[in-house]
């Protein structure tokens, strides 16, 4: 059993030290995801303002939601390919120290203060963030007697605390020496606390499980030296295609158009591949079917919302007091006003989940998908108040617009996130299993890129209008009426799935 490889056989039964009553592996995983999320909701505070920064980069909101949008889209993209390289090459264990030592050198790149070698850093953790996000979820599972665990839940839920908590200290340590102090230093900072993760799990992986050094299915030398040499053939496309963007002087203007049309076939392809496999069974594609509902559905539903790192971060710099009851904060604070709505919400609406199902009155999959959409939307109807205020008065608006706004898009997350989390693992193939996780990712990517698209040199939509937001109003409330419409079709596709 995975667990019983986590003990010291020299104990005896019951005498072996735990943390909080499970596997003392998860104190080691806890604080690594903590600080690497510290880390990444740093940086991701700080990356808009620092863009349009006259002291950062100085760029147009359009141009700065572009770029996050795309690097975004990017750290979930990158997840399929770093579970991959666990798979085959490295093990969970190893991908995540390589992930780690890859975003730590990715923010010391950012912490120069060079515009060609922030882009760098972006690219670097990004990718670094794609190694580590998948596999580390993964070996919190490993610590467990398989999936019967009746610790098993609680422990992802302890872990589900470690990443909100550095969530919510990042913003108020980075957030704060970034604006405050210096944007270099403020990017130095993330290196620190993914350092500390990094230190952290290294001095704690003698407490997990040997499952987790296991390399499922180990690449033969043909394979590898095939991956290598595509690898550099991509490289070297990517080098000469960037650089005669810049000697031509065109590289601000498409730079960001093959990532973002990239983000957006990338995940077509990948469920189109999996609908025409004959190999699956009536019931699998009837179930994939159902599931793309889902995915549609995700996609539309994270284009709106991670726009509050964006769009909502870039109204609170130019458009609101940032002061509350006499005290003056800096803007990258409101991003934490998620991580904690959520600690705060999550066992609420968990509970009113299992006490709607005792009375048999709990809401389907395909109603909670369309109650998270409705909500997404009436957060930006609500976000059209203060816009339109500011546009037609000038000044500056109450930081209780925003606050507002983030605490419906909370509720909004717990009605999707966690529930499309659920349905992923229980809707896919059994071919499929070990991706499907990968695939759920994608939908993130897909909105992403769909704002990335939006926002690019091509299009140039300013999406902190109050016409573009009501526009993503409506999008959002009309695909949430058109999934609760069609909900008993999708739940007749989802087969035996509940």
């Amino acid at each position: 059993m995975a667990s019983s490889l986590t003990k010291d056989p020299a104990s005896p039964p019951g005498a072996e030290k735990t943390f909080l009553g499970h596997p003392r592996g998860l104190a080691t995983l806890f604080m690594t995801e903590m600080w690497e999320r510290y880390s990444f909701y740093g940086m991701k505070a700080l990356l808009p303002l620092y863009l349009i920064a006259p002291g950062g980069m100085h760029m147009s909101a359009t141009t700065a939601t572009a770029i996050y949008s795309v690097y975004m889209a990017m750290v979930y993209l990158l997840a399929m390919p770093g579970g991959w390289m666990a798979d085959r090459f490295w093990g969970p264990r190893k991908t995540v120290a390589i992930g780690a030592g890859v975003v730590i050198l990715g923010h010391i790149t950012l912490a120069l203060p060079n515009a060609a070698s922030f882009f760098a850093g972006l690219v670097l953790v990004a990718l670094g963030s794609g190694l580590l996000k998948a596999n580390i979820s993964t070996m919190v599972g490993h610590l467990y007697d398989g999936p019967e665990d009746p610790r098993r839940d609680g422990g992802f839920t302890l872990f589900y605390i470690g990443i909100n908590l550095g969530a919510f200290l990042a913003p108020l340590s980075i957030g704060t020496i970034g604006e405050k102090v210096n944007w270099h230093f403020g990017f130095a900072l993330a290196a620190i606390g993914m350092a500390l993760g990094l230190a952290q799990f290294l001095l704690g992986s003698r407490h997990l499980s040997r499952e987790s050094d296991v390399v499922a299915t180990p690449a033969t030398a043909q394979e590898k030296s095939s991956v290598l040499r595509k690898g550099l053939v991509w490289l070297i496309v990517a080098t000469v295609f960037y650089g005669l963007l810049a000697v031509t002087g065109n590289f601000a203007d498409w730079a960001l158009l093959p990532i973002t049309i990239a983000g957006l076939v990338i995940p077509v392809a990948v469920l189109v591949r999996m609908k025409r496999d004959k190999e699956l069974t009536e019931t699998e594609q009837s179930k994939l079917s159902g599931y793309i509902w889902f995915f549609v559905v995700a996609a539309v539903f994270w284009m709106i919302y991670d726009q509050n790192g964006s769009t909502l971060s870039i109204f609170g710099e130019n458009s609101t007091t940032n002061s509350l009851f006499g005290f003056d904060f800096p803007t990258s604070w409101y991003q934490s006003l998620n991580p904690i709505f959520i600690m705060a919400a999550a066992p609420v609406v968990a509970s009113a989940w299992l006490w709607l199902n005792k009375r048999g009155k709990e809401p389907s999959t395909a109603v909670k998908f369309a109650s998270s959409l409705t909500l997404i939307g009436i957060s930006f109807v609500v976000f059209m108040i203060p816009l339109i205020d500011t546009a037609a008065n000038g000044g500056r608006v109450s930081p209780m617009w925003l606050v507002a706004i983030y605490f419906i898009q909370t509720v909004a997350e717990l009605c999707l996130s966690p529930v499309g989390l659920s349905v992923t693992t229980k809707m896919a193939p059994a071919k499929y299993s070990s991706q499907m996780m990968g695939v759920w990712f994608l939908a993130v990517t897909a909105g992403d890129s769909l704002t990335g698209l939006l926002t690019s040199p091509q299009l140039d939509v300013n999406l902190n209008t109050s016409a573009a937001v009501a526009v993503e109003a409506v999008l959002a409330v009309v695909a949430g009426f058109g999934i609760w419409m069609y909900r008993r079709k999708v739940t007749k596709l989802m087969g035996d799935v509940h």
